[in-house]
């Protein structure tokens, strides 16, 4: 077996946790993060997507790994926007989000800061020594970032859920960690006094000036080979005194349904952040990462006025050419008559005032 292949596809979750995972769950027996009521998506021992797709089995990941062709990243990919000193804050009608990296972001509204999936870590892997490494540095070094009042974690596959950045976080900001249900268990058991608030599809709750609303999403977990989809997935719905903001962690697109529930529910929102990355190849991701053309329907469907294409450029975890996300993403606007400043795929330390509306 390849090495280089082999230490990558270890770093996808021991086995299972970004690339499809191994079918196991009939040897799993009861649920080690939570334990609930029946509904229509938790079947009393793992979560699922109505009407949707399971993800792929061991075969498949066999036959992925080993039977296809990834495109070969460079080994460093510097952003122009690299070392970005934000604002203490941003008040008002401002909305202001500042790529990280990956699906890490700052947004910055009515006076808080919001750390979206935040992971510093060199690799994206249970490992400290194989799995995916980012080939650009933090676009806003840890040590300047403003007072993190708030972070959302909308699922544990280990490129959004980074147990040592949290640890970081609660040792110098102390911030109130929001995410779905199960995923609170993980976090305890490494960092037991971190605050945590936990919610289900379709719960909102009240944070300062910002209400914050769970929402569906089509996609899995798994942080190994014994707890595949225990913990629940999520995307989420900000909404703030400067217009609504709905963050989706990853997804697939599932004929957008969601979208169109999220646009049924909230009306429209003036940002929509949406994953455009890690998508190739289609017969193995579509079910659980969009692509960027799937993305531009999505910001239609949400009747999102504009959006920020993440989940590219930092991290490869699949097939597709560093560069390809954002140049497919342009090109479907293009297609699609939107104009490009509406849907902005941001590099590390790049930042964005969102403007109040479409001129």
């Amino acid at each position: 077996m390849n090495r280089r292949r082999m230490l990558t596809w270890l770093g996808l979750g021991g086995l299972a946790a970004m690339a499809g995972g191994i079918g196991i769950a009939k040897a799993q027996s009861g649920n080690r993060y939570y334990s609930g009521p029946v509904s229509d998506h938790f079947d009393g021992r793992v979560f699922f997507n109505p009407g949707g797709e399971e993800p792929r089995g061991f075969s498949d990941l066999l036959r992925w790994q080993f039977g296809e062709t990834k495109s070969r990243w460079p080994a460093e990919f510097a952003s122009p926007f690299a070392g970005a000193m934000p604002d203490a804050s941003v008040g008002g009608e401002e909305i202001r989000v500042t790529m990280i990296g990956h699906a890490t972001m700052l947004i910055q509204v009515s006076g808080l800061n919001i750390l979206t999936d935040p992971v510093f870590s060199t690799r994206a892997s249970p490992f400290q020594f194989a799995g995916p490494a980012r080939v650009n540095a933090p676009g806003i070094a840890f040590e300047a970032l403003p007072k993190i009042d708030l972070v959302l974690l909308t699922h544990n596959h280990y490129d959004h859920l980074d147990l040592l950045t949290l640890s970081r976080l609660k040792q110098d900001h102390d911030p109130l960690v929001v995410t779905p249900l199960g995923n609170d268990v993980i976090v305890k058991t490494d960092i037991p006094d971190m605050r945590l608030h936990v919610q289900d599809w379709g719960d909102a709750f009240e944070f300062g000036p910002l209400t914050i609303h769970c929402e569906p999403a089509h996609h899995w977990s798994a942080r190994g080979m014994r707890d595949r989809r225990m913990a629940l997935w999520a995307s989420f719905v900000l909404e703030t005194p400067a217009g609504k903001i709905y963050h989706i962690g990853d997804t697939g697109f599932h004929s957008g349904i969601n979208y169109r529930a999220v646009a049924e529910k909230h009306g429209g929102c003036r940002l929509a952040i949406l994953p455009v990355g890690a998508y190739d190849p289609r017969w193995f991701m579509a079910a659980q990462h969009q692509d960027p053309n799937e993305a531009v329907e999505g910001m239609k469907l949400a009747n999102a006025d504009f959006a920020i294409g993440h989940h590219w450029g930092t991290f490869q975890l699949t097939n597709e050419a560093i560069e390809e996300p954002r140049d497919l993403l342009l090109a479907a606007l293009d297609t699609a008559g939107i104009a490009r400043e509406r849907f902005r795929p941001l590099q590390p330390g790049e930042a964005w005032d969102i403007p109040s509306g479409i001129a």
